[in-house]
């Protein structure tokens, strides 16, 4: 299994998914979800013992999920997928957007 970053695989805790986001370049956004020109942002949602869920922004301001098996969704928030199953929203990360590789 390819995991990005020198941690134990199954280490499922919040703070190793923000330490693999961060080895891509990503920086804490805090709770920002506000669309930024030239700037991709993921949503990080979890417990206070694992992570449950990501979501990526789009261009268009809107959010995108992949629930389960489901087809991807697009929410106008992060907060739209929050609670239940999915957790809660505890993190926005963000870097500037990577030009496309041809």
């Amino acid at each position: 299994m390819y995991w990005p970053i020198p941690v134990d695989p199954r280490d499922v805790s919040v703070d190793a998914l923000v330490q693999m986001f961060r080895s891509l370049g990503y920086e804490d956004a805090g709770l920002d979800a506000h669309p930024e020109s030239a700037v991709e942002k993921v949503a990080l949602f979890g417990s206070a013992l694992f992570y449950t869920h990501a979501a990526r922004q789009l261009p268009n301001g809107k959010w995108t999920s992949k629930l389960g098996k489901a087809e991807d969704i697009e929410h106008d928030t992060p907060h739209d997928v929050g609670g239940g199953i999915y957790g809660e929203l505890v993190r926005i990360m963000k870097r500037p957007v990577r030009p496309a590789i041809e």
